[in-house]
């Protein structure tokens, strides 16, 4: 059984951060609570920053990446690219680089051949904590359905909420060019393929540009012809972790969480001793979770499966188990008493549901403790054991382990397919209708009624 040591060895391993800078996340509905945590951007030091304003500074943090990727990463044959011809061919524009942001374009660039979203590097000063993410957004999020843009959310209080911008509408262009010839510039940009996770990257990669400056937007109505337009600045919003509760009738409860931290593990704890007291079954909510810390997954998982179930297994690039967690009696983020729940559980997935989230949601479906519903996730599984500090002070990213689940399934590059697909329409959107949702909680409901058990709450002691 894996001590408390070894599993913050994942700390940051199933962390995934915005597939693209200038991501624009869904925002937490008025009832979800806003969880606090530590956590600190990277420093930002000026003496440091005159590295990458020479030449020999930029090849140096140049070679810096290529270096580390070349002896650490997960897989020795990189993913098939061949890694000489990226530097060869990407190493003459680092080194002419104008500026800083300018350098780190080319090294996303030369990461993006792999095509993991795991693998990233961060300017100096650029936010890397993964619980409180500091992104720059219109005020719009964006996803694909039926080969067009659709605005997914619209954040209350924005540029765009006053522009009249409404989820569902569909994006025409951006800055006169035609939405989806965006899309195929940005995946080319990317160099990263055409999977789930290259494509959900050049989708949410759509209003890219600094901070501060402003894009044209032409958008119109579903159903309708008459086209609309908005010019909408680019500003710095931040996405912090959210927990919610809510109560669906006939026993059934919902729970959405948008990230696995120790705060959002206490806080499901209190809720099985509070609001989920006597609740039958439950709905839990991980569409547009991102992932987050391996002990507040596990903590989350131990208290929906007995202990010792694993939750898959770890390996370096020679193939050697570095990490199996499994489920434990004692939770590490609480030493209360906890309730472990017994009831029916049905779990929501998307193309954002990542990393500890999929681990989290293939594991309790391997244990036969859940059933999934909605769209496949987005394959981001890889772990990192430990970030480097890069000459000029910006940070690196390595993923440095694959992943399997306790059965042998590899999620990297595939995603969990759901037990049930339900993927929102365009007038799903429009109306505020919630198909997926209404589903698992069909479901849930159809099965209390066969059943007809009392409340199926547990107390155990913890640790």
């Amino acid at each position: 059984m894996p001590n408390r040591t070894t599993l913050k060895f994942l700390l940051l391993a199933l962390a995934l951060c915005a597939l693209a800078r200038g991501a624009a996340f869904a925002q937490a509905p008025d009832d979800a609570r806003v969880l606090r945590e530590g956590g600190a951007a990277v420093a930002r030091n000026d003496d440091a920053r005159t590295e990458s304003a020479t030449r020999e500074g930029r090849l140096r943090v140049f070679d810096e990446v290529w270096e580390q990727v070349r002896v650490r990463y997960f897989d020795p044959a990189l993913r098939g690219v061949d890694w000489q011809e990226v530097r060869r061919s990407l190493r003459p524009r680092a080194a002419d680089a104008g500026t800083e942001d300018e350098l780190y374009a080319v090294l996303r660039l030369m990461l993006g051949t792999l095509r993991d979203p795991h693998t990233r590097v961060f300017e100096p000063g650029e936010s890397d904590d993964w619980r409180v993410q500091h992104y720059v957004s219109v005020g719009v999020s964006v996803r694909e359905i039926e080969g067009e843009v659709v605005v997914a959310d619209v954040e209350r209080k924005s540029e765009a909420a006053r522009a009249g911008f409404h989820a569902g509408d569909i994006i025409v262009s951006v800055d006169g060019e035609p939405a989806m010839s965006l899309v195929a510039r940005r995946l080319a940009e990317q160099n990263a393929g055409d999977s789930r996770p290259a494509r959900l990257a050049a989708v949410t990669r759509l209003f890219d540009g600094p901070l501060d400056s402003t894009v044209s937007i032409v958008f119109r109505r579903a159903g309708e012809t008459k086209e609309r337009s908005a010019r909408l600045r680019r500003e710095t919003r931040t996405r912090v972790p959210t927990f919610e509760v809510r109560r669906e009738g006939g026993g059934v409860h919902v729970v959405r969480f948008n990230i696995f931290t120790p705060a959002v593990a206490e806080a499901f704890v209190r809720a099985l001793g509070g609001e989920l007291k006597g609740a039958r079954a439950l709905v839990i909510d991980l569409r547009d979770n991102g992932g987050g810390e391996a002990e507040a997954m596990a903590d989350l998982a131990s208290t929906l499966v007995e202990p010792g179930a694993s939750l898959g297994r770890f390996t370096d690039r020679e193939g050697r188990v570095q990490l199996e967690p499994f489920t434990r009696a004692s939770l590490v983020s609480s030493a209360d008493t906890f309730t472990r729940f017994r009831g029916a559980v049905v779990l929501l997935t998307n193309a954002r549901t990542a990393s500890a989230a999929e681990v989290f949601a293939a594991s309790l479906r391997e244990e036969g403790r859940a059933s999934v519903v909605g769209e496949p996730t987005c394959g981001c599984v890889l772990g990192i054991r430990e970030r480097h500090t890069l000459p000029d002070g910006g940070v690196l990213d390595i993923s440095e382990m694959d992943y399997h689940t306790a059965g042998g399934a590899r999620l990297e590059g595939r995603g969990l397919s759901p037990d049930v697909e339900v993927a929102p329409a365009r007038e799903d959107l429009s109306r505020g209708r919630d198909r997926a949702l209404e589903r698992a909680v069909e479901m849930l409901k159809m099965k209390e009624r066969r059943a007809s058990k009392p409340a199926a709450v547990s107390a155990v002691a913890g640790g």
